[in-house]
């Protein structure tokens, strides 16, 4: 139901709307870069947005290692039946979990009911994430918790 980012927008009406740090310009990602979007960052004028980085809530620190899901998507990652490793090796899944989790209680306490996330991360990916350091189809983690929520999630790359 991806559509248009208006089209989002209309079905969100004055919904609080979590979003990924990286979008509107903040230094978040793994390589301590940002992504910042031109509309998403215009909508923090004009829309009540809840900037979220689930890796750093989970505990990890910016600049980290790169992570990617093994073995299955954020869907399997919750289900038990995938991980997330970083290119260290290091297993990162229990952080990539406290990620998720933190990022449902915000949107628990905020009554947010949509999100707009970075396409391609293993966290935030909406229908395309990264697989064995690739891009894959499925979701990120935080993706899948939070659609396992009802929230739905808008994917900007």
């Amino acid at each position: 139901m991806q559509g248009t980012l208006e089209e989002f927008l209309k079905r969100a009406g004055d919904s609080p709307i979590l979003v990924s740090t990286c979008l509107v310009g903040l230094r978040t990602r793994y390589d301590g870069d940002t992504r910042p979007d031109d509309q998403v960052v215009a909508l923090m004028r004009t829309r009540r947005l809840i900037p979220v980085c689930p890796e750093q809530l989970g505990g990890l620190a910016t600049p980290r290692v790169k992570s990617s899901l093994s073995g299955g998507d954020g869907e399997a990652v919750l289900e038990g039946l995938a991980k997330v490793v970083n290119e260290a090796g290091r297993n990162v899944t229990e952080q990539f979990l406290r990620g998720a989790r933190e990022t449902v209680n915000l949107a628990r306490m905020t009554g947010a009911r949509f999100a707009i996330l970075k396409e391609k991360s293993p966290s935030c990916g909406v229908a395309i994430t990264n697989i064995d350091f690739e891009p894959a189809p499925g979701c990120g983690v935080t993706t899948a918790a939070l659609r396992m929520l009802g929230i739905e999630v808008f994917a900007v790359l």
